[in-house]
């Protein structure tokens, strides 16, 4: 019973999930003090207003805690945002750039060397015959 156990946990997809999820919450913890410490900051110094918590309406006697709702939306757009650009972007160029090429769906007609549809067993521009 526990033999099987064992190894579930060493096959590599259990350790690479459990590797990525220790790497997903670090760089959790950096993006968020990126955002926090140095983003935030910068649009309170534009905006000229440090923080949109306190900023609230009442209707009927219930207050509405508008400003810490646009406080965790601006964080979380400025989060996407850095996540999109410092991870996703480079994780698409790094995958682009090693994949293999798809397979090309024409071939070369030996004859006049036309690109013709790699089923084809005929040339549509020379008519000649085209073997496998």
């Amino acid at each position: 019973m526990l033999q099987g156990f064992k190894a579930f946990l060493l096959r590599g997809n259990v350790v690479d999930m459990a590797v990525g999820i220790v790497v997903g919450a670090a760089f959790g913890t950096v993006v968020t003090s990126f955002v926090k410490d140095l983003l935030t900051p910068l649009i309170a110094a534009l905006v000229k207003q440090p923080d949109f918590s306190k900023v609230a309406f009442t209707i009927n006697g219930s207050k509405f805690m508008i400003g810490s709702f646009i406080n965790e939306l601006i964080s979380f757009l400025l989060i996407a945002t850095a996540v999109y650009f410092f991870v996703v972007m480079p994780m698409t160029r790094l995958v682009a750039r090693f994949s293999p090429p798809a397979p090309s769906a024409t071939k070369k007609c030996p004859e006049c060397l036309s690109d013709i549809p790699i089923d084809a067993k005929r040339c549509a521009f020379c008519t000649s015959v085209v073997t496998a």
